[in-house]
């Protein structure tokens, strides 16, 4: 009958949580005006650069509206230059008729005193002061031209804003048919194919993703996020390791990135996030894989082998052989496994004896001829 030793010795104490792979980034690649696709200018699965052109929208319409923008911004200006000159035209106005004003003022001056000496008919100062009054008037229709024309200015100065705002938001549509990466990254399979209506509404068309470094997502409980939020081995501080979905682990390290802003109340987890480097972008996002962390050491700890232990009813069982080679069933508390190996926190000390295989076929008492294992 095989037996082996509790061993006593210092153990890593690791803890390992289902994870999904994403992109650290993630830009949804949409449209942003609505048309026809006119053309993919990417491979799918490949590396695009910041600014390269990925699909390309009929530019036509767009081309058709800028232009008429840039017709009306056009005649906008004209209507502007015309007021402008309006203005100026009327202010020479006002200085004639302001010149006019003052000479016909003068007339009246003159013949009031020589009216009054009979020095000339009363004709003569009628007509002085009605060309007065005309002068008068011809004044204020000069003022009144400029006030015109200053108005006219001010419209067709709204008018000219209005143009270039219009041209501005026409040209802004017509570069939105160009659809371009936002991000250096991998562009994945385009979702709607050439000749297709597309709209600001509809879904992505494609998305690019960068993946060097790429993140890992995964949940635990809210008990041990507590647990790892503390001490000198905290979130901040571990090394993380993947496990991917072949069983092998990953070559390089990661480090704990972030924590999600909530537990979720309905699981009580919260959601983790760890990035890793990617050189090569092998892994992708949607894989599943294992991230493994050390979070502590367990001083003195007791080991058996995995097999030793038999659950019975949610009770643990180890045979063990006492030194007259009897066999003693005892009940253990286990904890983490540590490879291949179980830790016992209570019903077994250390050098003692256990079955290491075939405990199911002993019974309390019986007599057997232990061979230890090395």
């Amino acid at each position: 009958m095989d037996v082996a030793r509790v061993i006593q010795k210092d153990v890593p104490i690791d803890r390992e949580w289902i994870g999904t792979l994403d992109g650290l980034v993630n830009a949804d690649i949409k449209a942003q005006v609505p048309g026809y696709l006119l053309a993919q200018s990417y491979s799918e699965g490949s590396f695009v650069k910041k600014g390269q052109l990925l699909f390309e929208v009929d530019p036509r319409p767009f081309q058709a509206a800028l232009d008429q923008a840039k017709a009306q911004l056009a005649q906008a200006n004209g209507q502007l230059a015309q007021a402008k000159a309006q203005l100026v035209q009327s202010q020479a106005q006002l200085v004639q008729a302001n010149a006019n004003q003052r000479r016909t003022q003068l007339d009246v001056d003159r013949y009031i005193p020589l009216a009054k000496q009979q020095a000339i008919t009363q004709q003569d100062l009628d007509n002085a002061t009605q060309n007065n009054l005309s002068s008068l008037a011809q004044v204020d229709a000069a003022q009144a031209q400029i006030e015109t024309s200053k108005a006219q200015i001010e419209a067709s100065t709204a008018a000219v804003e209005s143009g270039k705002a219009a041209v501005e938001a026409a040209r802004v549509n017509l570069d939105f048919t160009h659809l371009v990466s936002p991000i250096d990254g991998i562009a994945g399979k385009a979702q709607v194919q050439i000749g297709n209506l597309v709209n600001p509404a509809g879904g992505a068309i494609t998305t690019v993703s960068t993946l060097d470094p790429i993140k890992a997502e995964f949940t635990v409980g809210e008990q041990e996020y507590l647990a790892l939020t503390r001490g000198t081995n905290n979130l901040s501080r571990l090394q993380l390791e993947l496990t991917l979905a072949d069983g092998s682990t990953y070559a390089h390290q990661g480090r704990f990135l972030f924590a999600d802003r909530q537990v979720d109340q309905t699981t009580g987890a919260i959601l983790l996030t760890a990035q890793f480097p990617n050189p090569g972008n092998i892994l992708r996002p949607g894989q599943y894989a294992k991230v493994r962390a050390v979070i502590g050491t367990q001083r003195n700890a007791l080991l058996i082998p995995q097999r030793a232990v038999t659950e019975l009813q949610g009770n643990y069982l180890v045979a063990v052989v006492n030194s007259q080679n009897k066999v003693e069933i005892a009940s253990v508390k286990v904890g983490d496994r540590v490879g291949a190996l179980w830790l016992v926190n209570d019903g077994l000390k250390a050098g003692q004896r256990v079955i290491a295989d075939g405990s199911m076929k002993v019974q309390s008492g019986m007599q057997v001829s232990p061979k230890e294992k090395k």
